[in-house]
């Protein structure tokens, strides 16, 4: 099992945890206290900021291996693990952005309640990835297969990144130019809102940034929280792709974790950010099949060849600004409506 910070330097695990918590706490009591339409300039500032703290965090987990532990092959691999684990959630997490402008226009939810959706759909996500990202290591280390012989070499055969890999493959080739069905889904009958309903009854209009209302003596839930409820919901389904992805990067649990929420946190902002040129990005889903078949590739040959955390990074960078460039130079035309 490979070595983890948790275990080798825990003060940057609090360290982790109290810049996570600060931050959160701004966020919400400080920058966004009073519900607001985020500009383009704030959402600019906020998207480097935390793409800025992500780059020095890595910087960090490279220092602490280097000096504690003594090892500079060894820091190289673990800031390596972060970016590529990084980079691959941020890519994937930005295909959220799709379906979150999808189900803002179909529940017609105002500009300047948007921001709190996210933030409460991120506070969601810190609790699911922390249960997915720990509970695989572990039941990871426990489904290796006895060392076995296959073509002549002794190799060891891990059952769940198998089929991790096996349905990443499945996936890529799946989502290859998909997503047009999202257009026409029904949200308010997604698992979200079916839990909402089944719980309180849902009033028709919405009451500022409230979740809950009375009406008539009755007291019953917003459209708002329908929306956070479906927002969770649908995290949770774009996780079943990332959280395998990212094992196939690395197995310590810390790197995972961090470098996940990390991509997640800024999310909100890069939503803002793009949100009114998402249009620009149109082959950005190509080159997420891309990544997510060669995420499984990689996963399904690593008891054969290990393709390192340099080289992952690499290509999955490089999908990804070419993806980017094409969508640019090759933008897609509207339809005539």
């Amino acid at each position: 099992m490979e070595k983890s910070i948790i275990d080798l330097h825990p003060g940057l695990v609090i360290g982790f945890a109290i810049v996570v918590i600060v931050m959160l706490l701004l966020d919400l009591g400080v920058f966004n206290k009073k519900a607001h339409e985020v500009s383009s300039k704030e959402a600019t500032i906020w998207t480097i900021v935390w793409i800025s703290l992500s780059m020095v965090f890595s910087g960090v987990v490279y220092w602490v291996f280097n000096q504690d532990v003594g090892g500079h092959a060894l820091a190289i691999e673990k800031f390596t693990q972060f970016q590529a684990a990084y980079w691959i959630e941020k890519a994937l997490s930005v295909d959220n952005l799709f379906v979150f402008i999808l189900v803002f226009g179909f529940f017609k939810v105002p500009r300047h309640l948007h921001h709190k959706v996210l933030f409460w759909g991120i506070i969601g996500a810190l609790i699911f990835r922390a249960i997915f990202i720990f509970a695989g290591v572990e039941l990871i280390e426990l489904t290796y297969l006895p060392e076995m012989n296959v073509f002549g070499h002794p190799v060891k055969i891990n059952v769940v990144m198998t089929l991790f890999g096996l349905f990443l493959v499945y996936a890529g080739i799946k989502s290859w130019g998909g997503g047009d069905d999202d257009d026409e889904q029904d949200y308010s009958e997604s698992a979200g809102a079916k839990l909402i309903k089944s719980f309180w009854k849902v009033s028709d209009n919405y009451d500022g940034d409230k979740f809950f209302t009375v009406q008539n003596g009755i007291k019953m839930a917003t459209p708002l929280l329908v929306v956070v409820a479906v927002i969770e919901f649908t995290d949770v389904l774009f996780a079943v792709d990332s959280i395998p992805a990212i094992f196939a990067i690395s197995k310590d649990p810390f790197i995972l974790y961090t470098s996940n929420i990390f991509a997640i946190l800024g999310l909100r902002s890069l939503y803002f950010l793009l949100s009114n040129f998402i249009h620009m990005f149109s082959k950005l889903p190509y080159g997420l099949a891309v990544i997510l078949s060669f995420i499984g590739v990689k996963m399904l040959i690593s008891p054969w060849y290990h393709i390192s955390s340099p080289i992952s990074l690499g290509i999955v960078g490089g999908i990804l600004i070419l993806s980017v460039l094409i969508s640019i130079m090759f933008p897609e035309k509207e339809e005539a409506k």
